[in-house]
C-alpha cells in the first residue's frame, strides 16, 4: 500500500520509497459517481423517466456533484426531476459500470452508481409529480419484466437486481455491470423476468355466493417458522401460490382441490385448510370466484415435474409481504394479507422474521430442527 508523506518514519517500510501527497493523489483511479432511485407504484411497476437526450428510459437520478454525499445527491435529483421532496436512507444496490461501456462518451473512466430505495408511490404521490422544463419529458410505470425493452441492458439488470434486493430486504446488493457478486435465489431464478398476470380482482372475506362458481383454489401454506410457500417456475421465473383449477375429481370441494394441487405441484402435504375468502374475477366471460385458504405444511418430498403444467417448480419460503411483492394484485393485496396473518395466528404459527427468500430443503428436517 502506498505511503502518504505525512506518515511518520516509524510507520514507513524500510527500503520502500515514500510517495508524496501529489504522487499518491495522481495514482488513485478517476471515475464517475452517480445516483438513482427505485420507485414503484401500487402494482409493483417501476417508475422510469423519458428524457430528451437519449431514446432509452432511465431511473430517476443523475450525477453526484463534487463534494456531494450520495444521499443528498439523490434527494436533489428527485427534487429537480420529479418535484418530490424525499429523504433517502437506504441503498438497494451499488453498481460498478466498466470503462468503455457502450452508450457512454469516448474515454468514459467507469462509474459507481448508488441505487436508493424510493419506496412505493401512492396515486396522490404520482399526481404531485412536476417535471422540469428540460431533460425529463415524461414518466411511465413499467412491469419489471419489460424493463429490458425500455432501458439499456446494464441499466435494466441494475434495476431488476435492486428490485430483488428490496424484496429480500436484507441489505445492499453489490453489482458489477448490473450483476450481483453474491446472487440470491431470486437472482439465480431470474424472478420477475416474465411479465406478471394482473389479478386486480376485489377481495371478499365472506363465503362465496351460491350463484358464483368457484373456478380456482389457492393456498397460503405455512412452514413452521411462519413463512409461506411460493412456487417459482424454473423455465419462466414466474411465481405462484400453490393451488389450481377445481376439477370433477374434487367433488366441488375447493379445499380438496388445494390438497391435490399442493401434492401435484410441490409434493407437499398439508393439514386442514382454513377458508380465508375469495377474489371475485369479473374479467372473464363468466364471473367466478377464486378461493383462498391457509394451511400448515405437514410433510413434503423432493419436487418433480407437474404433469398438468409441464413445470418443475422451485419451492421458496417468504414472508406473506415478500410473497405479495411477486404478484400484480394492486390495492387488493392489503386486505388479503390481513386475512393471512389472522389465519396464521389462528393456526398457532409464529410471526415470520424478515430474511431473504430461501429454498425449501428437498426433505423435511428431522424432528426438532427448524426449516431454514
Amino acid at each position: 500500500m502506498a505511503l502518504l508523506s505525512q506518515d511518520s518514519d516509524e510507520n514507513a517500510k524500510p527500503g520502500r520509497p515514500r510517495m508524496t501527497d501529489a504522487q499518491y493523489m495522481a495514482s488513485r483511479s478517476v471515475l464517475w459517481s452517480g445516483v438513482s432511485a427505485l420507485f414503484t407504484d401500487g402494482r409493483g411497476r417501476v417508475l422510469l423517466e423519458d428524457v430528451d437526450y437519449r431514446r432509452a428510459c432511465l431511473l430517476p437520478g443523475g450525477a453526484i456533484d463534487a463534494g456531494e454525499a450520495p444521499s443528498l445527491a439523490v434527494a436533489r435529483e428527485i427534487r429537480e426531476e420529479l418535484g418530490l421532496i424525499r429523504r433517502f436512507s437506504r441503498t438497494l444496490a451499488v453498481d460498478w459500470v466498466f470503462p468503455g461501456t457502450p452508450g457512454y462518451p469516448q474515454g468514459f473512466p467507469g462509474e459507481v452508481i448508488y441505487v436508493f430505495d424510493g419506496g412505493a408511490l401512492s396515486e396522490d404521490d404520482i399526481t404531485r409529480i412536476r417535471l422540469p422544463e428540460r431533460e425529463v419529458t415524461g414518466i411511465r410505470c413499467v412491469e419489471p419484466a419489460l424493463l429490458p425493452h425500455h432501458m439499456p441492458p446494464g441499466n435494466a439488470r441494475r434495476a431488476l437486481a435492486a428490485l430483488r434486493a428490496r424484496i429480500n430486504g436484507t441489505g445492499t446488493a453489490i453489482l458489477e455491470d448490473g450483476r450481483p457478486l453474491a446472487p440470491t435465489c431470486l437472482d439465480d431464478l431470474e424472478v420477475l423476468r416474465t411479465p406478471r398476470k394482473p389479478q386486480l380482482w376485489p377481495w371478499h372475506a365472506g363465503p362465496v355466493p351460491a350463484e358464483l362458481p368457484i373456478r380456482q383454489s389457492w393456498g397460503w401454506l405455512f412452514s413452521e417458522d411462519g413463512r409461506v410457500l411460493v412456487l417459482v417456475g424454473q423455465d419462466t421465473g414466474s411465481a405462484c401460490l400453490p393451488g389450481g383449477t377445481v376439477e370433477p375429481a374434487d367433488h366441488g370441494d375447493p379445499a380438496r382441490t388445494l390438497r391435490r394441487e399442493a401434492w401435484e405441484e410441490a409434493r407437499m402435504r398439508i393439514g386442514n385448510a382454513l377458508y380465508l375468502g375469495y377474489l371475485h374475477d369479473d374479467t372473464t366471460d363468466r364471473h367466478c370466484a377464486r378461493a383462498r385458504y391457509a394451511a400448515v405444511i405437514t410433510d413434503w418430498e423432493p419436487p418433480s415435474l407437474d404433469e398438468a403444467t409441464g413445470q418443475t417448480y422451485t419451492r421458496l419460503l417468504a414472508t406473506p409481504e415478500q410473497a405479495a411483492q411477486l404478484f400484480d394484485w394492486g390495492s387488493e393485496a392489503a386486505p388479503q394479507l390481513a386475512a393471512v396473518h389472522a389465519a396464521r395466528e389462528k393456526l398457532g404459527m409464529p410471526a415470520p422474521a424478515r430474511q431473504p427468500l430461501t429454498e425449501l430443503p428437498s426433505h423435511r428436517p428431522t424432528r426438532g430442527s427448524a426449516v431454514r
